[in-house]
């Protein structure tokens, strides 16, 4: 078995596109992975070219020996969008192998370790916030609209929802993220009294809204800093949040949060690799620890878990892309002994469950692991040709 054919999709998918890459063999089989170059990683596809040159002729199977050698040849600038690529062809190699032994990727480490998946619904009301005409729904606008939200969650069978923080003091209302350069806040990302209210409100509508035995996550991202974290924890704490999720480049300055914290902390959605996660366990720094398959790789993000395991901390995926994503993301949660719940979103384009040929099942909020070769479907290359991608991919 030989690799014959590299090739990269990529289709329309309402505020960002959807990006996939296929890998051919001489004999027919073909593995998918989906990456995503929309925020903070455009060019992440002519790094994939780049790479992805050298595979031509190359047996696909022996993975460990592909994603070791392209470290090495990336050595000198590792991490960032080199490792995003590195991880694209190490998950559609992957896919690869496991349809030619005829299991699920899983099966390749072990799994399934579980069946069913615990799932969180993310970016709650943030994508009918800025998105509701693309989604077909309406508006979150007003605090009364958290509570019919979180109500509605609920009554989809959820345990677990996780929001940002909504501004709806001001005129016109915005998403808090001034981490991102976005709205009122940047540079100085302090959390002064109006943002701490808005917190606390949002927090009150989705808890009466959702009701008592609802796991709410609060996603912070990298709009404050450390003292910041810490008043945003203190004023969280009525809530009873399942975690508070922060972004932090600083792994002892997240311990210091955490040691200040009332809640579970998560965070390390951010990072690349062991080498990025070790401060971060070797100083207690969190309570859960986010791993992207996608950024990182299935076997990498599995050897980050293991390494997780052995300071007794359990992981979740960070998964807010596409299906094919998604499916990537339940593998390594089935393989995973030390799992948390998973992330997904819900809201998304009408046009999504058609960009796949088996699209994730979801039973009274849990996921049902996929059982067939691979990952456990193909990306349908007609309905991706049919929604062409914002942004070019020359």
């Amino acid at each position: 078995m030989k690799i014959a054919r590299v090739d990269d999709l990529h289709c329309d998918a309402g505020w960002r596109d959807f990006s996939f890459l296929k890998i051919t063999t001489d004999d027919g089989l073909i593995g998918w992975s989906e990456y995503n170059e929309c925020y903070g990683s455009a060019g992440l596809t002519a790094v994939i070219r780049r790479l992805a040159e050298s595979l031509i002729g190359q047996d696909p199977r022996p993975i460990q020996r592909i994603t070791s050698t392209f470290h090495a040849i990336t050595r000198q600038a590792p991490g960032g969008i080199n490792q995003q690529a590195i991880a694209a062809i190490e998950n559609a190699l992957l896919d690869i192998k496991a349809k030619a032994l005829g299991i699920p990727v899983h099966a390749l480490f072990g799994g399934p370790v579980r069946d069913r998946l615990p799932l969180y619904w993310s970016h709650c009301g943030g994508y009918r916030f800025s998105n509701a005409a693309v989604l077909g729904v309406e508006p979150v606008r007003s605090l009364d609209d958290l509570i019919k939200l979180g109500k509605y969650v609920r009554d989809r069978g959820f345990k677990g929802l996780k929001s940002n923080i909504f501004r709806f003091d001001l005129d016109p209302p915005i998403i808090h993220q001034p981490g991102f350069a976005r709205g009122p806040g940047h540079p100085q990302l302090n959390a002064d009294g109006a943002v701490l209210a808005a917190i606390t409100d949002g927090l009150a509508a989705f808890r009466q809204g959702a009701g008592p035995d609802m796991n709410i996550h609060l996603d912070t991202n990298f709009n404050f800093k450390t003292e910041g974290y810490i008043k945003v924890a203190r004023a969280c704490e009525p809530f009873g949040l399942a975690w508070l999720e922060i972004d932090s480049y600083d792994p002892e300055g997240l311990r210091l949060i955490r040691d200040r914290a009332p809640m579970p902390i998560a965070s390390c959605e951010s990072l690349f690799g062991r080498r990025q996660f070790r401060p971060y366990f070797e100083n207690r720094s969190v309570d859960v620890a986010i791993i992207d398959v996608p950024w990182n790789g299935l076997v990498e993000s599995l050897k980050i878990a293991a390494m997780a395991d052995t300071y007794e901390i359990n992981c979740a995926p960070h998964n807010f892309y596409g299906h094919m994503s998604t499916l990537m993301s339940a593998h390594f949660c089935a393989a995973l002994p030390n799992f948390s719940v998973m992330e997904i979103d819900i809201d998304d384009v009408p046009w999504r469950d058609d960009l796949v040929t088996h699209p994730p099942v979801i039973e009274n909020g849990e996921l049902i692991v996929p059982t067939r070769p691979g990952w456990g479907a193909d990306v349908n290359e007609e309905a991706v040709k049919a929604h062409p991608p914002r942004h070019p991919h020359p």
